[in-house]
């Protein structure tokens, strides 16, 4: 489940996402869709960590990703647009290496 909520950012006094709320429920299947320049990709790395908001608050399976961001983390399975795989891995390889390091069971 993740649960977003008045999630805000704000670079140099741009307001590059402004107070977004939604959730998604458990086994729900969802679409992030908008122009080049609206706040999808600043949105996802709020939601995943990796950027922390100006206002508001993002929880993954209950886990507030300010508060609590390597147990987040660990919820969380998220390729960026430019997806990080280093030349000499395979993709299976990429994905078991994440795995460990996030301590995901088999």
């Amino acid at each position: 489940m993740v649960e977003v909520e008045n999630l805000t950012k704000v670079f140099d006094g741009l307001v590059a996402v402004d107070h977004v709320s939604f959730s998604i429920k458990k086994g729900e299947v969802v679409g992030f869709l908008g122009p080049n320049g609206a706040g999808k990709t600043t949105t996802l790395r709020m939601i995943t960590g990796f950027l922390p908001p100006t206002e508001g608050r993002a929880r993954v399976g209950g886990v507030d990703v300010l508060e609590n961001p390597l147990e987040a983390k660990r919820l969380i399975g998220y390729l960026p647009e430019n997806n990080p795989l280093y030349d000499d891995m395979l993709v299976c390889e990429y994905l078991d290496w994440v795995a460990d390091i996030r301590q995901v069971e088999d």
